[in-house]
């Protein structure tokens, strides 16, 4: 990575993230537009791509209650785009609304719009690629954030540890699920070669982690963990 050094690595020390989780969520509540070149932040030479899984037609998985996966990654994404954009980071966002990059008359809708998140990419030149998806299964007990890192890229498995570390560490103490690599079936993961995860944020299928993903408040928590993570770990490689 080719990225510069900044107060941001201070960022990280436990009880500065803590308090930077918490400012920053606020700051997100009133609309943040401030870049952070005019709070004395460098900017990074390396682009961060955030992708929010789904859109248009394919609206992911879907909760009991309706709420669609679609919906959440783009709230989500969006919340990690402004607070990566207050910390001064270049950022790439492969949908800023609800949408499938596909022709209406397109045979295979589902794969012209990961080509064309693929081709966002490889447009962003030096990047890092995060994946903003939710999770769901059968058994509704199971809750909590997972993160999957590509098999291509070997900064992948150590930015999506940090995510998996930070996570359990500022938002969900009692997460001890682990990193897992991808295989085939997470197609943009397995076709990227920058260092590149998906985070599943959450269980659609647990009724608590559902109604939390549902708030703004929580999404910003969420959103500001990933984020900070995302820049210090560029910051430090």
């Amino acid at each position: 990575m080719n990225a510069k050094h900044g107060p941001l690595s201070f960022l990280l020390k436990f009880a500065a993230f803590s308090v930077a989780i918490a400012m920053i969520s606020v700051r997100l509540g009133s609309t943040v537009t401030k870049t952070a070149s005019s709070d004395g932040v460098d900017e990074t030479e390396t682009a961060i791509v955030i992708d929010a899984g789904h859109g248009g037609i394919d609206g992911g998985a879907v909760a009991d209650d309706g709420t669609l996966e679609k919906d959440l990654n783009l709230a989500l994404a969006k919340s990690v785009e402004r607070v990566l954009l207050s910390l001064g980071a270049k950022v790439v966002m492969t949908r800023t609304e609800d949408v499938m990059y596909a022709e209406p008359s397109s045979t295979h809708k589902k794969l012209d719009d990961l080509t064309h998140r693929i081709g966002t990419v490889d447009g962003a030149g030096e990047c890092v690629f995060v994946s903003i998806h939710m999770n769901k299964f059968p058994v509704r007990k199971y809750s909590g954030l997972q993160v999957y890192y590509s098999k291509n890229n070997d900064e992948s498995k150590p930015l999506a540890d940090a995510l998996q570390s930070a996570a359990a560490s500022f938002i969900q103490p009692g997460n001890t699920r682990q990193t897992k690599a991808a295989g085939d079936e997470i197609y943009l993961l397995s076709k990227l070669t920058c260092p590149a995860v998906l985070v599943e944020c959450g269980f659609l299928s647990n009724p608590e982690e559902l109604e939390l993903l549902k708030t703004e408040e929580y999404r910003n928590k969420l959103a500001t963990v990933i984020a900070i993570t995302v820049m210090e770990y560029i910051n430090q490689t």
